[in-house]
């Protein structure tokens, strides 16, 4: 009977004992899953700002550039002082074309925020100035010379 109740004490300071491991190494599991799901947190959201700073450091023309600097490049896009038409106003006869084009850009500006066409200001603008049903090599020039006349400010 004696020996029946040593065992007894012994398989129940062996169970007290594998609890407490079993505890032990759960805390321990439970510290590392934690440590690993806060460098998940942490690289999702530094993720997260990177993708915001970068998107924000993405300058759209319809922000970044004036409707004066717009309407330079749109200018030399035309031909500058050798152009036949200034400014590429063709739609009137105006004897001030810049004030036409400022306009255009102006005006471009509200329609470009109200409808969701996804497309950058200057593209956008360029299918409007210079469409590419009329002049699809002509839009592409159109947009791509005004691109670059902008970059260059």
């Amino acid at each position: 009977m004696r020996n029946k109740q040593g065992i007894d004490l012994l398989l129940d300071k062996a169970r007290k004992d594998l609890d407490i491991l079993f505890d032990k190494r759960k805390e321990y599991l439970n510290k590392e899953i934690n440590k690993v799901r806060n460098k998940v947190f942490l690289l999702i959201i530094i993720s997260i700002l990177s993708s915001f700073v970068l998107f924000s450091l993405y300058a759209y023309a319809e922000d970044y550039y004036s409707n004066e600097q717009i309407a330079d490049a749109i200018y030399k896009t035309e031909g500058g002082k050798k152009a036949r038409v200034l400014y590429g106003i063709l739609s009137i006869k105006t004897t001030n074309p810049k004030q036409v084009c400022l306009n255009t850009i102006k005006n471009h500006r509200l329609r470009h925020k109200k409808h969701s066409c996804k497309l950058d200001f200057i593209v956008c603008l360029g299918n409007r100035y210079c469409p590419p049903s009329v002049d699809f090599i002509g839009n592409r020039n159109w947009i791509r010379n005004v691109n670059k006349f902008l970059e260059k400010k």
